[in-house]
């Protein structure tokens, strides 16, 4: 027995037919959530382009400036990344000096990360655009819509990931 998964399974669409909304999948939401994260993080990739950096890195610039002395246990559990892939990342911007380690005054294994001046320059410089680009989305809005959409977009985080 044969499996139908479209609308008229069996029966291609020409070609050059779109794909419309269904009851089930709100193609126009997935396609604003697309061109809203592309220009969400525009800004910031030109400016991490300059020092050569890319998304990971402005990620973890972002988090040890909003919690400073979280642990790299800590970033690594935020970020849901390898801790290869954080070493790397997080190597370039300790050499680069946007980022200290220093180890825990309890346990000198743990390592706590901290950003310097130029960390929090860079993860302001990086803020700055995005948080002009909210605030234009919310021009004219209410407090209420500006919760309302607080709570869309924790809802839309997965809630084993949820911190």
């Amino acid at each position: 027995m044969s499996r139908q998964t479209g609308p008229k399974a069996g029966k291609p669409e020409p070609l050059g037919t779109p794909m419309e909304d269904t009851d089930i999948i709100d193609f126009e939401i997935i396609e604003l959530f697309f061109f809203a994260y592309r220009d969400f993080v525009s800004d910031p990739d030109a400016i991490l382009e300059k020092s050569g950096f890319g998304r990971a890195h402005h990620r973890v610039v972002h988090f040890v400036n909003r919690n400073p002395g979280m642990t790299v246990a800590d970033l690594l559990d935020t970020l849901k990344i390898t801790k290869q892939s954080l070493a790397r990342v997080l190597k370039q911007l300790i050499d680069s000096g946007y980022i200290r380690q220093v180890a825990g005054p309890e346990d000198r294994r743990q390592r706590k990360l901290y950003p310097t001046q130029s960390g929090r320059e860079l993860a302001l410089a990086l803020a700055e655009p995005q948080s002009r680009r909210i605030e234009r989305a919310f021009e004219g809005a209410s407090a209420e819509v500006r919760e309302g959409v607080k709570a869309f977009l924790s809802g839309m985080r997965d809630r084993q990931r949820a911190d």
